[in-house]
């Protein structure tokens, strides 16, 4: 972007980020928000049509396993409430977080 942002702009940016800015932050800013469009602007130059998108290139993949239960892990619902200072019906019970 040739010639930098202005005041107005950089105030107008800021109000779509809700973001409320002094004289000498927009001062600040203006610079840098325009190197990063320029930045942008050289990125968007570069030749991508023959690109294949990709997440990652070093050729690591994501590895499953089933998803079975290990029932040697499992609490018994009777383990699981052993330590609780209050229990109902056989849940913890706390303090209400909601009022009326």
């Amino acid at each position: 972007m040739k010639g930098g942002l202005t005041p107005d702009q950089v105030h107008k940016i800021a109000r779509l980020a809700n973001l409320i800015l002094t004289s000498e932050e927009v001062e600040k800013f203006a610079p840098q928000l325009s190197a990063i469009l320029e930045f942008v602007s050289k990125l968007q130059k570069i030749p991508t049509k023959d690109v294949i998108p990709t997440s990652q290139v070093n050729g690591l993949e994501n590895v499953y396993r089933e998803d079975e239960i290990d029932k040697s892990r499992m609490l018994t619902q009777e383990d699981a409430l052993a330590n609780a200072p209050a229990t109902h019906n056989g849940f913890f019970k706390v303090k209400a977080v909601f009022g009326e």
